[in-house]
């Protein structure tokens, strides 16, 4: 995915959020693209100029929160050893969330999620799914305020 960053040009910004939201094209203010169907084949347009401003102002908060990806990475910070996404795959385990679910909902594939998993885990020092649960919410990580991003 970084790659992809490394072919951008000009004056430009890439930020990524742990969770991925459905895509949105604004374009001058006045027009907007959401998708129309499930596996995003169509698209709607939207000219309705309240909702092109709760799109803007949506699309501001959100990119607020991400953690800039390109034309400069920033370091993602840890707190006791826990980065951002395993603060945020954490929070999905805890609520009962299955790998593939919390690998969708961060927009990730299943596999790099249980790697992320599995370190949380270590870091943790669990050695089963429950005793995992159990340990984060002991940790006390989930009720710490959030990091700067």
């Amino acid at each position: 995915m970084i790659a992809r960053y490394e072919l951008i040009k000009g004056d430009v910004e890439a930020r990524t959020l742990d969770e991925v939201t459905q895509r949105l094209l604004i374009i001058d203010h006045t027009v907007a693209f959401i998708p129309a169907n499930k596996d995003r084949t169509l698209a709607l347009e939207v000219r309705n100029p309240a909702l092109i401003t709760f799109f803007v102002t949506t699309f501001e908060r959100l990119s607020r929160l991400a953690i800039p990806m390109y034309p400069k990475a920033a370091r993602q910070p840890t707190l006791n050893g826990i980065t951002s996404r395993q603060h945020a795959i954490a929070s999905l385990l805890i609520e009962g969330h299955t790998d593939t679910a919390i690998a969708e909902r961060l927009g990730m594939n299943v596999r790099t999620t249980r790697v992320h998993i599995a370190k949380l885990a270590e870091t943790l020092g669990s050695e089963s799914r429950a005793q995992l649960g159990y340990l984060i919410g002991q940790s006390g990580i989930l009720e710490q305020p959030d990091r700067e991003r």
